[in-house]
């Protein structure tokens, strides 16, 4: 019996020795591509989990200044205390020129949520006083609700001095023997 081109069934069923070659050389591609993926996933996983450099954006670029402020301040959960700070290099626009000129703010305190602001006389700090309702209103409407719950305002003395050749021990100052 014959197949259409003068081979019998036997012998089309056997390759020749071109196709053996072919099917040699066809399974040891694949064997080297498979040694050569094993071996650059190695390299990877030892260089830190396949970053490589070239001309893609990784993880491994530099990022703008303003980005990676922006990006600690979100992972570490200063966004009010950073929001307060940008109040106090503000503080002219917020209070106006003249308070400004004679009020300054010192510090915030995050959990109690209150600016403690220093007065250079105690009219102002009377003033401020008097303020502080309106100064809070103001604040949180550009902090966001609840940011400043205070403003705490401190007359220019600063408290007892602590030093001097006459000084008791324990004693806060001139004021603590007035009845």
């Amino acid at each position: 019996m014959s197949t259409g081109d003068g081979q019998t069934p036997d012998e089309a069923a056997e390759p020749s020795g071109v196709d053996l070659a072919r099917v040699a050389l066809r399974a040891a591609r694949e064997a080297a591509r498979a040694r050569g993926d094993a071996a650059q996933q190695a390299r990877q996983a030892r260089r830190g989990g396949g970053l490589r450099s070239g001309a893609r954006a990784d993880g491994r670029d530099p990022m703008a200044l303003g980005s990676a402020i922006n990006r600690l301040i979100t992972e570490r959960g200063w966004e009010t205390p950073a929001a307060v700070g940008g109040v106090m290099g503000r503080w002219p626009e917020i209070v106006g020129e003249d308070v400004a000129k004679h009020c300054v703010p010192e510090r915030y305190d995050e959990d109690e949520r209150v600016l403690v602001v220093r007065c250079d006389s105690t009219a102002w700090a009377t003033n401020l006083r008097l303020l502080a309702p309106t100064l809070v209103a103001r604040l949180n409407e550009d902090l966001g609700h609840g940011s400043v719950r205070m403003i705490k305002v401190q007359s220019p003395g600063g408290g007892p001095k602590r030093y001097g050749p006459l000084r008791a021990p324990g004693s806060t100052g001139p004021g603590d023997t007035y009845g």
